[in-house]
């Protein structure tokens, strides 16, 4: 605490600091102003990687816990919150340019898979599974993952000495091998034996963009149909009822529209990095209900690159319905020339942390992507092409007035 205190001093944060201007050409700004009815960003954004290179190297003002952290002390009153345990810390790093980015501390190792007695949800949550996880996501041409990128960071200059969250402070300490450590601070599994520790001060990590406030652009979290049971023994029904789809259809708003297209995608994303853990999907409210479902939270990813878990792919399966362009580039990404691994494999050697993929991981992907067009042609030998695959067309960029946020 009084390094703390004399650290503040030197910076003279103890005095009231003017007001700062918001400029406009800032990357968090820009990237926020992006967002269309078509996804988080333009195909051909440049603001992408200037906020991957602005999350990179810009020096953190100030560090605190995640609003999930907080409900759970009771020091917020926060809705839409997933519970989560102490094992899974995050931290909320603040950069200039009111730049805001989730960081999410190395737990586990690259060539390390998970156990196999592990249930989902007690599943170590990867950062390089959120860096891979935007790559790809970027690749499939979704566009709904924020973008993440990955980082060295000095958990002493970068986290202890510019909080002002006594209680994160309070969570620090030296290992008995000398590196710095700290652990999440909740009612249960909060102990020094969950600790991430520096090497000594410097901690791998992701740090994924936030999205605009929700003042500004709404969002709805939403189950996923498709939930899994977070119980040792339970079954939901589409575990237990193949024909589980034909309900779904009947319910607003899978009925029309693309909605039940969109969770197919979301479940191809799942199938290909292995994320059992999607209870919920959240959407911008402004586009309503033919928006696109955002990709968030996708550390529980590439966990097992040797198991491949058929039954994320019910919404495939059961529904036997896919978007053509979705279809389209997932066949490109097929071909030998465009193999998916090759394509993965050159776009995350642009992150900071790479390797973020180990190969067998990278193989994966092409494994998957074989399974996922052999459920499609299974679909398409039973009920035909044309009841199968859906002709979605491309709208146009969403003018000013259609975006999430305002441009002014």
């Amino acid at each position: 605490s009084r390094r703390h205190k004399l650290y503040r001093e030197e910076l003279n944060l103890t005095s009231l600091a003017a007001p700062l201007p918001l400029r406009p050409e800032a990357s968090w700004l820009q990237f926020h102003l992006g967002i269309s009815r078509d996804g988080l960003y333009p195909r051909s954004s440049p603001v992408v990687n200037r906020l991957l290179r602005d999350m990179r190297d810009f020096t953190t003002i100030s560090a605190d816990y995640s609003q999930d952290e907080k409900a759970l002390l009771g020091a917020c009153d926060c809705s839409q919150i997933v519970k989560p345990s102490g094992v899974h810390l995050k931290l909320v790093l603040r950069f200039r340019d009111f730049g805001k980015a989730m960081f999410k501390p190395m737990r586990q190792k690259r060539e390390e898979e998970t156990p196999e007695d592990f249930f989902y949800f007690v599943d170590f949550q990867r950062h390089n599974a959120e860096i891979a996880a935007f790559h790809l996501d970027r690749i499939l041409d979704f566009r709904r993952v924020p973008p993440t990128v990955g980082r060295l960071i000095n958990v002493t200059k970068e986290i202890l000495e510019v909080t002002k969250n006594e209680i994160l402070q309070s969570v620090f300490f030296v290992s008995p091998a000398s590196n710095v450590c700290f652990f999440a601070k909740c009612p249960y599994m909060c102990k020094t034996e969950y600790a991430v520790c520096g090497n000594p001060h410097l901690l791998e990590g992701s740090l994924s963009a936030f999205l605009p406030s929700l003042n500004l652009a709404p969002r709805l979290s939403i189950p996923n149909p498709w939930i899994r049971s977070y119980s040792f023994d339970g079954k939901e029904e589409w575990e237990v009822n193949p024909l589980y789809c034909n309900t779904v259809r009947e319910i607003y708003p899978y009925s029309n529209g693309n909605r039940l297209l969109n969770i197919v995608d979301m479940a191809i994303f799942d199938f290909l990095i292995g994320n059992m853990d999607r209870h919920h999907y959240e959407m911008f409210t402004t586009f309503g209900d033919d928006g696109f479902l955002l990709h968030l939270d996708n550390a529980r990813g590439f966990g097992r690159h040797s198991h491949d878990e058929t039954s994320i792919l019910a919404p495939l399966s059961q529904c036997c319905v896919i978007k053509r362009t979705t279809l389209l580039r997932l066949q490109l990404l097929a071909e030998p020339e465009y193999r998916l691994s090759d394509v993965m494999r050159e776009s995350l050697q642009q992150d900071p942390l790479a390797p973020v993929l180990t190969e067998p991981h990278l193989l994966a992907l092409d494994r998957r992507l074989q399974l996922i067009l052999k459920a499609v042609g299974k679909c398409i030998d039973t009920y035909g092409e044309a009841k199968v695959v859906a002709n979605d067309t491309r709208q146009p960029e969403a003018p000013a007035s259609d975006r999430a946020t305002p441009t002014t």
